[in-house]
């Protein structure tokens, strides 16, 4: 349901297309690997707070792996305004732990099999106890977050996690709809994915002591970033491999989900074409994706995409701009350049 960060999107963006990449991305997570290492420890340790017969699925979830992007945002950019304490480590994992919240409600939406090359909590346990075990790790969320001295914090969390599900009703609503999908799909990507990452960079600010204008800016860097990353991710489904994504491709189209290259195909496509693009979506088969792809180069979607992806990165590099220089600030910048690259690595 409510995944920012995909099943493709983990593999697709922090994956290894090449050696060098992988040395780039090693390069940038090791001044933040401590702040990493000190949030998976308290998530773990989280998972003994729930009810002892909830343990096994809080264990299960709360060691699904990922790569903690999240948590990189509040690290890079507390150490932009200076030093990471405990109390940024306890905001990661509450923003982690809603994003796990959304991870397994988005599975039992999309019927979802696999997450992260392991079955989804909702194959090993029945939807029942998924969507009912979602709901626990967004109150534990809350609950971590009502424990910082300051209300706005909670109430931050509390409005973040109700955009998020808002975007997702949204999508789900306009799901096989081309009209509306076009109309509000940008919108939908900034309340889904865009608004943990701006929390997430908004909440380090806010524990940092940031002046209002460092704020505005760092929540600008998480708003921009969160939304190319979004795009990016749908551009993996469409364009990337199987063994980049690390599943099946065309997930979206399975589910409904209209991404910018189809809707963009359909605004350019001729009448007949675009009567075929809403029929193959209607009555969505695996081996339609070839075809949709034909049709997303007969309009020549990826280049424009791709402009669209880059003009999100530059409006985060730009939000930056007011910061002093840091370390912070260099990994932040570094995030934007290593989603630049993996963008344009992408091929019809």
């Amino acid at each position: 349901m409510l995944a920012a960060e995909s099943k493709v999107a983990t593999k697709a963006l922090l994956g290894s297309p090449s050696a060098n990449s992988t040395r780039s991305w090693k390069q940038l997570v090791e001044p933040v690997e401590p702040f990493l290492h000190a949030v998976t420890e308290q998530l773990l340790r989280q998972a003994h707070e729930f009810d002892p017969q909830i343990v096994p699925y809080a264990k299960y979830a709360l060691k699904g792996g990922g790569k903690h992007l999240r948590p990189m945002l509040v690290a890079f950019a507390a150490r932009s305004l200076g030093k990471t304490t405990d109390a940024h480590v306890t905001a990661a994992v509450v923003i982690e732990m809603v994003h796990l919240a959304t991870l397994v409600h988005d599975d039992v939406i999309d019927e979802a099999e696999i997450r992260r090359g392991r079955p989804t909590l909702a194959v090993n346990w029945g939807n029942k106890i998924a969507v009912l075990f979602g709901d626990c790790l967004f109150a534990h969320a809350l609950k971590l977050a009502a424990g910082f001295p300051a209300p706005e914090v909670c109430r931050a969390v509390a409005a973040a996690t109700d955009t998020v599900c808002a975007g997702e009703i949204l999508q789900t609503q306009h799901r096989r709809k081309f009209q509306a999908s076009r109309r509000d799909y940008f919108r939908i990507i900034e309340m889904k994915t865009g608004e943990l990452f701006t929390l997430s960079c908004d909440w380090a600010a806010l524990l940092s002591r940031a002046t209002a204008e460092q704020r505005a800016a760092l929540q600008q860097f998480g708003s921009a970033f969160g939304a190319a990353y979004q795009v990016y991710d749908d551009c993996v489904d469409l364009f990337g491999s199987e063994t980049e994504a690390g599943k099946s491709l065309g997930t979206d189209l399975a589910n409904g989900k209209l991404t910018w290259p189809v809707l963009l195909a359909w605004e350019r496509a001729s009448a007949a074409d675009r009567a075929e693009l809403e029929e193959l979506v209607q009555n969505w088969q695996p081996p339609a994706l070839p075809r949709v792809n034909e049709l997303l180069a007969k309009y020549e979607t990826l280049g424009p995409t791709l402009e669209v992806i880059h003009h999100y990165l530059e409006r985060a590099r730009l939000a930056l701009g007011i910061l002093p220089e840091s370390g912070g600030r260099t990994g932040l910048l570094g995030l934007a350049d290593y989603l630049a690259q993996q963008t344009d690595t992408l091929t019809v």
